[in-house]
């Protein structure tokens, strides 16, 4: 039963201290909002309430509107409206999702104006029902089937656990003025006909029905919560660098069932099952684009990096900051017989070189100075241990170096540019210290 105090012991669950926060109410004028708002100002709550007059019930409407504004007068609440007017552009069609945007568009406004944390809506454990049986008929799994949550993102809804039947009730107990939305007695929208059709016979079945239906809500919601964490440990364990971006191992997710891979590639915008596959059978280089994030297939590798300000894609905002060239050594003092040069000394970013190394050069087969510099177009060289000349860029695909990580790998170059080694990956063999070498350099981290 809808008293006071159970709204109250409802709104405790969802958020604690409920009297040390702030809300802004989205009050329609209907028997749900109108419940929401008397108990809101009975409990003594800091909130203010926002209503849209969509203009689409001509008088109708603006005595909604009216409602709204004649309790907020009486009880001296802030009141804020929204009135369409040319402007918004009234669609002929999808006239619902058209609606529902502006509205949570305007309300965000109002919250971001006033310091508002919480939203809060009057969706009760009808709508909860109603939402069920659309979801189901769209396949939506454990996410659409567990229904609307009663905290998302500070949208509150603490009158999900609620009939209808008890808020109306607890207006005609309370002589709460509300006005009914004649629209919805139509059929004319798939939620008006789910509400007039098939609802009630659905009540018909059981005494109990939505009482056992609540429950069985809990229960839905209880297992996609465990599932998540699920998921969210299976990603963990699968990533393999999430610092500056995310790459997750191509390798150890295609071994998990489609729905592991389904649930961690959609919080990335991938939700679609064909994409999915594609992603999954792509050639190493292959890009997929979603609203807000890139995926990169690199090797055993997806490397997924959101969007800059500018539009363009982020991997790694170090590579502005850190330096293209590094001098090395000016010249080699031959009255030495050995010269050791540690990278620590000279490599800002040394972190980022994972494997210890250690190269000896012959210094008289060596053009000073040496520099320390970025993959330029064109570079090769002959690595040791292999027999022939081999270009850079092929050396990194064939030791499968990621994409992501070629840009920041330091060469070392002689005066002529002539690349001496790939750090920390492969010493030029031309170059390597041997049994007629007198002079030597070393270079190590």
């Amino acid at each position: 039963m809808l008293k006071i105090i159970s709204f109250k012991n409802q709104l405790e669950k969802i958020i604690h201290s409920s009297e040390k926060h702030t809300f802004l109410l989205a009050v329609s004028g209907g028997v749900d909002s109108m419940v929401l708002a008397h108990i809101f100002n009975d409990l003594g709550l800091n909130f203010q309430i926002a209503h849209i007059n969509y203009k689409l019930r001509g008088e109708d409407s603006d005595l909604d509107q009216k409602v709204v504004r004649d309790f907020c007068e009486k009880n001296h609440i802030k009141f804020h409206l929204y009135e369409i007017s040319d402007k918004d552009q009234k669609p002929e069609n999808s006239i619902q999702l058209w609606a529902r945007e502006l509205r949570y568009r305007f309300f965000k406004q109002v919250q971001q104006d006033e310091n508002l944390e919480f939203l809060v809506t009057a969706h009760h454990l009808n709508d909860q029902l109603e939402t069920f049986i659309i979801n189901l008929s769209k396949a939506s799994g454990i996410n659409g089937l567990s229904g609307i949550p009663t905290n998302d993102n500070n949208i509150l809804r603490p009158l999900l656990n609620f009939t209808k039947e008890e808020i109306y009730a607890f207006a005609k107990e309370n002589n709460i003025e509300y006005r009914e939305d004649l629209s919805n007695t139509k059929s004319d929208y798939l939620r008006n006909k789910i509400r007039l059709e098939i609802v009630p016979k659905l009540l018909e079945t059981n005494e109990h029905f939505l009482e056992n239906f609540k429950k069985s809500s809990s229960y839905l919601k209880q297992t996609k919560d465990f599932v998540q964490q699920q998921i969210q440990e299976i990603e963990k364990r699968i990533t393999i660098f999430n610092k500056y971006h995310k790459i997750l191992s191509k390798k150890k997710l295609v071994q998990e069932n489609d729905f592991v891979k389904f649930e961690i590639l959609k919080k990335y915008g991938f939700n679609q099952e064909e994409e999915i596959s594609k992603i999954f059978k792509a050639e190493n280089g292959s890009s997929f684009f979603s609203k807000d994030y890139q995926l990169m297939v690199n090797y055993d590798e997806l490397v997924i990096s959101g969007k800059t300000e500018d539009g363009g894609w982020k991997f790694d905002d170090r590579d502005k900051r850190s330096k293209n060239e590094i001098l090395l050594i000016e010249k080699f003092d031959f009255s030495k017989s050995r010269i050791d040069i540690n990278l620590e000394h000279h490599i800002d970013d040394i972190e980022e070189i994972d494997n210890k190394f250690e190269w000896e050069f012959d210094a008289e087969k060596l053009q000073f100075p040496l520099r320390l510099r970025r993959l330029k177009d064109g570079d090769e060289f002959y690595p040791s241990g292999f027999s022939g000349k081999k270009k850079v860029s092929k050396f990194f695909r064939d030791e499968k170096i990621s994409i992501l990580a070629r840009p920041k790998i330091w060469i070392l170059s002689d005066c002529n540019n002539n690349v001496l080694g790939v750090v920390s990956y492969r010493q030029d063999g031309k170059y390597k210290k041997d049994e007629k070498t007198k002079f030597t350099l070393k270079i190590f981290n």
